[in-house]
């Protein structure tokens, strides 16, 4: 009897997942924790990037390289915890660096940031879940992989699905990871730079907020506030946008199913004439 069809071999194989290989994901997920319990993410705010906008822009102006690198490791820590600050890093890296810059440096941040937390989560658990999972699941995995690089895409132009889940999903999936990586730094350029563009116009705003701020403060009035909510950056139009881009990214998928479906019904067809024919 060969090793290949020896049960406890087998056994043995699957015996061999070390807890060792969870250490990572569990430390990711405590400081994430950590982070959204002590509620720091709140710090990262549109109000705290107004009322700091002159120094920020200041410090930019004289180390601009330091402030890009600083910009890109906050991103890169933030979705590797995936806390869901993504689109306001990516607004503010508009703000404070322009479009182009701003939006550069945000693909860069989030794409690593996707990298590590895709590897973390397929070297604990990945390969592990999907044999443990039972027949369905490996089923819906095997067919997330058969499309990996256009699902993957899909999920990445549409902004609904949090950034954190589609790091995750392709991970207990088996997605190879240079698939992974070119889906999703493909896929977030368009979004990225969308919100970035927002950012970049939404200096004026800022600024304009900060003036009536401190004017506020010169009066001596108990109720200044510096005020800046999301809905100024997540306009339907943007949405709708991103969403139609979502929609074709599918259509190869839907093109591949279809003409699968074709070739399967002409085989069926060929099969039964021949079947006709040798019928006396």
């Amino acid at each position: 009897m060969t090793a290949n069809n020896d049960p406890s071999s087998a056994t043995a194989g699957r015996a061999k997942f070390s807890r060792r290989r969870l250490v990572p994901l569990i430390v990711v997920v405590v400081a994430s924790g950590v982070v959204i319990a002590m509620g720091w993410q709140r710090q990262l705010s549109f109000e705290t990037v107004a009322r700091h906008y002159e120094v920020l822009r200041a410090f930019i102006a004289a180390h601009e390289v330091s402030a890009v690198a600083a910009y890109i490791g906050l991103y890169i820590v933030a979705v590797a915890l995936s806390v869901p600050v993504g689109v306001y890093l990516t607004v503010t890296g508009g703000i404070l660096f322009g479009a182009v810059l701003g939006g550069a440096a945000a693909v860069v941040g989030a794409t690593i940031g996707a990298i590590c937390i895709f590897l973390i989560a397929k070297s604990a658990i990945g390969e592990y879940f999907v044999r443990r999972a039972g027949r369905l699941a490996e089923k819906v995995a095997e067919g997330f992989r058969a499309d990996a690089f256009n699902y993957l895409l899909f999920l990445r132009l549409v902004p609904i699905f949090p950034f954190w889940l589609v790091n995750l999903v392709p991970a207990l999936c088996g997605v190879p990871l240079a698939t992974f990586v070119a889906a999703t730094a493909l896929g977030i350029i368009p979004v990225t730079f969308a919100f970035a563009f927002v950012g970049a116009g939404l200096d004026s705003v800022i600024a304009a907020q900060q003036a009536a701020y401190q004017s506020c403060l010169a009066a001596g009035r108990p109720d200044c506030r510096l005020e800046f909510h999301m809905k100024a950056a997540l306009t339907p139009e943007l949405l709708g946008a991103s969403v139609a881009l979502g929609v074709l990214a599918l259509i190869p998928v839907v093109v591949k199913r279809l003409r699968a479906r074709a070739t399967a019904d002409a085989r069926e067809r060929t099969d039964a004439s021949g079947r006709i024919m040798r019928d006396p």
